[in-house]
């Protein structure tokens, strides 16, 4: 079978097309067949050696997420069956409740080997069945941005309909939460520095969008749009430089999701207790998380956004679009 690996982790152009035999499923264990993947941001950060503590093991297989038909399975597994549509789960060994420390150092492309190539072998309590009315690109956008976006607002304090969510820019976290926010009914204000990806998030449900170039201070307009109040819940993705605007945008005794590490910078804790904001954050989530996120995009027949699909061979061209930034959503890899 074909598979990526990552040699060493210096570069897009470390990632390596190679060869290898097909596993074969042991006790508890499904092979899947993969039929499509997707990029997130942790995965350039991955291919250049800047994801971890240690860095990115030699040889790691990455990708985190993908969409694969179960074709063979090991003894006594229950869960799946042959033909079945399924994603692995983000993060190995988390059905639910409080993340324990293994399951973290078990977290697919990063901990432990990926997603990225033809077959894969997953432990049958570490799979979730597709929404159908998804197809397998849709499907492969799921299990990191997707999961992320649901657990920052739903999986402490549920968002409630009217509420305002703020969401930075347009990529896959960001374009789920405004998805996930507008199908639970509430008010979605979205920034970006792209007048074009505004309109596109207008489409999608944004009440309103901030052009941020042309407004920096756009805390200011939060509030502005918001009567003075602030946002409910912030879906934060920038990291350290853009937090401070971010809790300025709450409202009192509102919610920022801490997601993102694109920039770099210090926090300052003094905004967060004057302004009584919870800082949560977020990590991906569990396999209940992903059941309860597929069972509503399954009752909405919510779609995710796709930028761009990329053949299977032209991997490192779908990393390279993904670090452009030029996206709107998701950047998928077909088979």
């Amino acid at each position: 079978m074909r598979l990526y690996r990552l040699p060493k982790a210096e570069g897009i152009d470390d990632l390596t097309l190679t060869e290898a035999p097909e596993p074969v499923p042991q006790r508890g264990q499904v092979k899947l067949r993969m039929h499509a993947w997707s990029l997130n941001y942790r995965d350039l950060m991955v291919a250049t050696g800047r994801y971890g503590v240690g860095g990115t093991r030699p040889g790691l297989i990455p990708l985190s997420d993908g969409a694969g038909e179960v074709v063979a399975v090991g003894p006594d597994v229950r869960r799946a069956a042959i033909g079945d549509r399924v994603c692995p789960t983000f993060m190995q060994g988390w059905p639910g409740g409080e993340v324990i420390a293994e399951a973290r150092r078990r977290a697919l492309g990063g901990g432990i080997d990926g997603v990225l190539a033809e077959f894969v072998l997953v432990d049958e309590d570490d799979l979730v069945h597709i929404p159908p009315h998804l197809d397998w690109q849709e499907a492969a956008t799921l299990p990191c941005a997707a999961v992320t976006a649901w657990n920052a607002l739903f999986g402490a304090r549920r968002l409630q309909p009217g509420e305002t969510v703020l969401v930075l820019g347009t990529g896959g976290v960001s374009v789920f939460a405004l998805q996930f926010a507008h199908i639970a009914g509430a008010r979605v204000i979205a920034t970006s520095s792209s007048p074009a990806k505004l309109a596109r998030a207008r489409a999608l449900g944004a009440a309103e969008g901030i052009d941020y170039r042309a407004q920096p201070e756009w805390q200011e307009a939060v509030r502005d749009l918001t009567g003075g109040r602030g946002a409910d819940y912030v879906v934060e993705v920038g990291g350290a430089g853009t937090l401070p605007r971010s809790i300025a945008a709450a409202r009192i005794g509102g919610e920022v999701a801490l997601i993102g590490v694109l920039t770099g910078g210090q926090i300052d804790p003094a905004p967060i207790m004057r302004r009584n904001v919870t800082l949560r954050g977020i990590f991906v989530g569990s396999r209940e998380m992903f059941e309860a996120m597929n069972r509503a995009i399954t009752l909405h027949r919510m779609r995710p956004v796709i930028d761009h699909v990329f053949p299977f061979a032209a991997a490192r061209d779908a990393y390279r679009h993904l670090e452009g930034a030029s996206h709107v959503g998701k950047v998928v890899i077909g088979a």
